[in-house]
């Protein structure tokens, strides 16, 4: 399992999930009762409905995606709270219906510490380009 010891590292541990496909890690770095907002605006609460949300896409159109992440902020909140901002890039392959492309998305994270290890209470994912095409939209 995974363990945080601060809130920025959930942008380093999210992509090492993503690009192992592992999706146990994945929800290992959410509370049991946290939300998730992908980047098409579906929300779903709790780690068993996050990996319910995941699996599949890893097992077809994003099975050889890979994740770069990059920390641009993190803001503390109180002694045991933080937002954590980062960009994401996500990279697929052949297995997606349109090829090769890259999609940019910009994350934001809400970490709270539970027994001495940070966890996302909440995480949102705004596209920055096209999700069909990798056109960029917000961000060039």
């Amino acid at each position: 399992m995974i363990e945080m010891k601060r809130a920025e590292a959930a942008a380093d541990n999210f992509q090492e999930a993503w690009n192992g496909h592992d999706m146990t890690a994945l929800g290992a770095l959410f509370h049991e009762d946290a939300t998730f907002v992908n980047r098409f605006g579906h929300r779903v609460r709790g780690v068993d409905e996050i990996i319910a949300l995941h699996a599949p896409i890893h097992n077809t159109v994003y099975s050889d995606s890979t994740l770069e992440n990059e920390v641009i902020d993190v803001i503390s909140i109180s002694d045991g709270a933080a937002v954590v901002h980062f960009w994401s890039r996500l990279t697929v392959g052949a297995a997606h219906p349109a090829g090769s492309h890259s999609v940019d998305t910009l994350i934001q994270a809400v970490l709270t510490r539970h027994e001495g290890s940070w966890l996302i209470k909440a995480f949102e994912n705004v596209t920055l380009t096209n999700p069909r095409t990798g056109e960029p939209v917000l961000r060039k």
